[in-house]
Parts: structure tokens; C-alpha cells; sequence
């Protein structure tokens, strides 16, 4: 009898930025898929996605990102360490690149590139 491989995946906290993103010029269901009001929100031009651990980090970022920009909050979860804001692309990327240098800079974070689409 052929035996089945069990793969366990646990998230081991760390200070790190695991993921930072730029999608420029997002279609109208994305906004709807992530539960964002495309009506209000469609008129930016950006969506920033950054995924922190410890995942209380997100509430410093968002905090960070509203006050670099004029983004706005999509989506902010402190159990799960994901951000999500909405603004032109500069305004997005601004927000980003703050959140980032503020991690690495103020509270040594490990953090990765950010990469768009």
C-alpha cells in the first residue's frame, strides 16, 4: 500500500513583510471580489496589497499609508496581517513604500521587493 505524504503548513511569526504589491489599473470585479465599492472606489487607479508578520503590523502600516497619502483604506485585518488600500498609483505607491521603510528602518523588519502588475 502506497503511503500518502502529509504536508503541514504553520506560519512561524517573525518581524517580515511577506508580500508587497502594486496593481495598477485593476478591472471593476476585482474591486467587487474583494469586497470594495466599485462605484466609490473605482476611481482610483491602484489597489496595494501588504501582508505583515507579526500580523499586527497591518494596523501600523494602515495608519502609515493614510497618513503618506491620500489613499484610502480597502482593508485592513489584524489576525491575518493583510492591508489593502485604494488611490492613484502614485498615491499607492507612496503609501506602500512608506509602510515598508517605516518596518525595515524604525523596527527591523526582514522586507521583501515590492512588485506590481
Amino acid at each position: 500500500m502506497e503511503q500518502k505524504e502529509r504536508i503541514i503548513q504553520e506560519l512561524v511569526p517573525g518581524k517580515q513583510i511577506t508580500l508587497a504589491h502594486i496593481i495598477a489599473n485593476p478591472d471593476t470585479v476585482l474591486y467587487r471580489k474583494l469586497g470594495l465599492d466599485p462605484e466609490k472606489d473605482y476611481a482610483h487607479s491602484a489597489i496595494g496589497i501588504i501582508t505583515a508578520s507579526p500580523c499586527e503590523y497591518a494596523i501600523i502600516a494602515a495608519d502609515i499609508a493614510l497618513k503618506k497619502s491620500g489613499a484610502e483604506l480597502g482593508f485592513v485585518d489584524r489576525f491575518s496581517g493583510t492591508l489593502i488600500i485604494t488611490g492613484s498609483v502614485s498615491e499607492v505607491e507612496a503609501s506602500v513604500s512608506e509602510a515598508l521603510s517605516y518596518a525595515e528602518n524604525k523596527l527591523g523588519f526582514a522586507v521583501c521587493p515590492v512588485t506590481r502588475t
